[in-house]
């Protein structure tokens, strides 16, 4: 009887296993959503391009700094898109490929939420930035009105706050293991 728990609980344990490969449509809807951010992306390029010579220089800014955003979210993407894939489905076999990224691979489940919150941070402040350049600008009724925007202040702290903690918890437990 032994042996027949054993054999069961050997192919519920490979079950398991197997299981991971339902993440795997999800990470190509992942490509799929970075996908639709380059057309976005271009659309804006394309937008503001058109605009270049009857900008201001605070407009420029807005646009290069709405770019950004869009480039940052799909870093964002390609985190999440590699790192979870490698970290919880299979391994990507790219060992000859020489654009390889270095950080590929070395990117643990810790290392992951580091890369997302200082991501989100990074994202958060730029829209915080982008609402700050237009105080006083919006004719067309868009002003942000002071309660917007200190909710968006302590939001965007919030995510600082957060990044922080995590920090100190990862630091705390590597030192814990350590000793």
């Amino acid at each position: 009887m032994a042996a027949d728990k054993t054999s069961v609980e050997a192919r519920m344990e490979q079950g398991l296993f197997a299981s991971r490969w339902l993440m795997a449509p999800m990470y190509l809807g992942l490509v799929v959503s970075l996908a639709m951010l380059t057309v976005v992306f271009v659309k804006e390029l394309a937008y503001y391009a058109g605009k270049t010579l009857t900008m201001t220089a605070d407009q420029a800014i807005l646009a290069i700094l709405t770019l950004i955003d869009l480039t940052l979210a799909a870093n964002l993407l390609l985190i999440v898109l590699f790192s979870g894939y490698e970290n919880f489905v299979s391994k990507l076999d790219l060992t000859d490929n020489k654009d390889r990224p270095a950080w590929m691979g070395k990117v643990d489940f810790s290392g992951l939420k580091m890369k997302l919150i200082a991501s989100i941070v990074a994202i958060s402040g730029i829209h915080l930035l982008k609402v700050f350049m237009e105080i006083g600008k919006a004719a067309d009724g868009r002003a942000v009105n002071e309660s917007q925007l200190l909710w968006m202040v302590v939001i965007h702290l919030t995510f600082v706050l957060s990044g922080v903690l995590l920090a100190l918890m990862d630091w705390l437990g590597a030192r814990s293991a350590k000793g």
